[in-house]
């Protein structure tokens, strides 16, 4: 039992472990970089992607790989953390009680640390064979890395639809082909990865089960995590390494994100001009205004969008200059801290970047 425990509590912080996790960042910041998507306009999705109308406001492509960036840095800075709390050897005897290497008690305790030092772990303060917290809070690390790459594999499968057609994973010669349908090109990494970080929110939850043992020898609980551990590893793995893949070579497409954008006939800018109209009329008699011209543009000819409609409405034009109600109508005029993100967050993501892998690597 202490060589499997100390075995799979090394595996929990190896620094294999710590590049797979870096692989995933770099990852993240070459897609960034090399498709130079700051500056790049995109609808956000809320509520529905497939409904026109369900679009919240614009935002800047960038802000999102940050986003996925940002996650990764705190896991980063989580697998640090474990090491000290979770890599603890385990050497205790049937009971934990060391009694077995002798009447003196000095030497069970040297002979563990000494076990420790071999096996480049931490001396616990006492015997933890029952207490398996260490072991759930390892994979349950994992399970928020596969949550992290689950949520980006979502969002890269549903801009990669025909609907959207905003990205794609790089081409590879028949990857993704079907056997009837040749048209087909499938986001293969992206279904690998949703799949992945299912299992590892699932074994996670064994992990969880398992710290429920019976005195000092588990009997059940414990053979949860014989299938739990070894798997999570390999799935975490595999996820990140088809992460890796698919930003690595990200297609990024421009063209058919403007049109996406400007599909929404200047709905997706309605906070903008609501939020502008409220220092006139009060908020909630803004909203009812920009409201109603949202009904018209949407229930009108396709042609006609918010702007023309906002035009017509006295309550707007008396209140906002149709020059400043045009900037208004502009979603890259609505962006919010995102520029100002942009200046901070590399700064600080890449200061944390140095300083943890420093730590982690040494």
């Amino acid at each position: 039992m202490g060589s499997y425990d100390a075995g799979h509590s090394r595996h929990g912080c190896n620094p294999s472990d710590v590049e797979w996790v870096e692989d995933g960042r770099g990852a993240i910041s070459n897609a960034h970089l090399n498709a130079k998507l700051i500056g790049i306009e995109i609808q956000g999705y809320a509520n529905g992607w497939q409904n026109t109308f369900a679009t919240c406001i614009a935002r800047d492509l960038w802000l999102q790989v940050r986003r996925y960036l940002s996650s990764f840095q705190r896991h980063l800075d989580r697998l640090e953390q474990l090491r000290t709390r979770c890599l603890l050897v385990q050497f205790g005897g049937a009971a934990g009680t060391l009694a077995s290497l002798g009447s003196d008690t000095d030497i069970g305790l040297r002979v563990r640390r000494a076990l420790a030092e071999e096996l480049d772990l931490y001396d616990p303060s006492i015997t933890w064979h029952t207490a398996r917290d260490g072991v759930a809070e390892i994979i349950s690390f994992l399970a928020l890395v596969g949550g992290t790459l689950g949520k980006l594999a979502m969002d890269l499968m549903i801009m990669s639809s025909n609907e959207l057609s905003e990205v794609s994973e790089p081409f590879v010669l028949h990857r993704g082909a079907s056997s009837t349908m040749p048209q087909k090109r499938n986001p293969i990494s992206s279904e690998v990865i949703l799949a992945a970080s299912k299992i590892l929110r699932a074994n996670a939850g064994l992990c969880l089960d398992a710290m429920v043992t019976d005195f000092e020898r588990a009997s059940g609980p414990w053979h949860l995590e014989w299938v739990a551990v070894p798997e999570s590893f390999v799935i975490a793995v595999g996820a990140l390494s088809q992460a890796d893949f698919a930003l690595s070579g990200l297609v990024v497409n421009v063209d058919q994100m403007e049109k996406n954008l400007n599909s929404t006939r200047g709905l997706i800018v309605a906070e903008a001009v609501m939020m502008e109209l409220a220092g006139h009329t009060g908020r909630q008699k803004a909203h009812d205004i920009v409201y109603e011209a949202c009904k018209e543009t949407i229930e009108g000819d396709e042609e006609i969008n918010l702007f023309e409609v906002l035009l017509q409405k006295q309550e707007v034009t008396t209140a906002i200059s149709r020059e400043k109600l045009s900037r208004l109508c502009e979603p890259a005029n609505y962006l919010g801290a995102a520029v100002e993100w942009w200046t901070t967050s590399s700064r600080s993501i890449d200061k944390r970047h140095r300083c943890s892998l420093h730590c982690l690597r040494n």
